[in-house]
């Protein structure tokens, strides 16, 4: 397989530290755990961007279960903001990463991502052989607040999945810690 590293749109920190271009829009790549090599997807096509969070009124559902999946099957795309793990205070409110609602702490006070920027965000169904290690509290899936929660087959710790009924359905597999091959 060909090595690729995939850098976000922002011009910001590509994965693993490298400046090698991005991957074209719509040229599949397999995301491998970096420690490992071992394959943690299938061939994936880029996005453009992380697309809206698809509406679903979780409080309506006759089962309770995850949201529809924010990016397709077989796609993925770059998150360019700070998402999941550590939640700061802020004096701005507004959401506390995105695609999520604002949060406040016990004290009243708003909360915002200081998590990673760079994550390659996919379709949960699209990941193949990870286990969960641990989950945020809720009522029926993963939450992002704890941080990573993804074990590659290694034992090392790779992406935070998003799973709970009230939030987007997605998986954010860790730029410093998977890398990109061709097919």
């Amino acid at each position: 397989m060909h090595d690729q590293r995939i850098q976000d749109q922002g011009g910001g920190r590509p994965a693993h530290g490298r400046a090698d271009p991005p991957a074209a829009e719509g040229q599949a790549v397999v995301f491998a755990c970096a420690a490992c090599g071992v394959p943690l997807t299938g061939p994936l096509t880029r996005l453009p961007e992380v697309p809206e969070a698809p509406f679903y009124a979780w409080w309506e559902a006759d089962e309770r279960g995850p949201s529809p999946a924010t990016v397709p099957s077989g796609c993925y795309a770059i998150e360019t903001q700070p998402y999941g793990a550590p939640l700061v205070v802020t004096e701005t409110p507004g959401p506390v990463m995105p695609r999520h609602g604002s949060r406040m702490n016990v004290d009243g006070e708003h909360l915002v991502s200081q998590g990673p920027r760079g994550n390659i965000v996919i379709n949960p169904d699209d990941a193949r052989g990870l286990e969960l290690q641990h989950t945020s509290p809720a009522c029926c899936g993963a939450t992002p607040d704890g941080g990573m929660n993804q074990l590659c087959a290694c034992g090392t710790l790779v992406a935070t999945l998003c799973s709970d009924c009230c939030l987007p359905y997605e998986l954010h597999l860790s730029a410093d810690h998977v890398r990109a091959v061709r097919p």
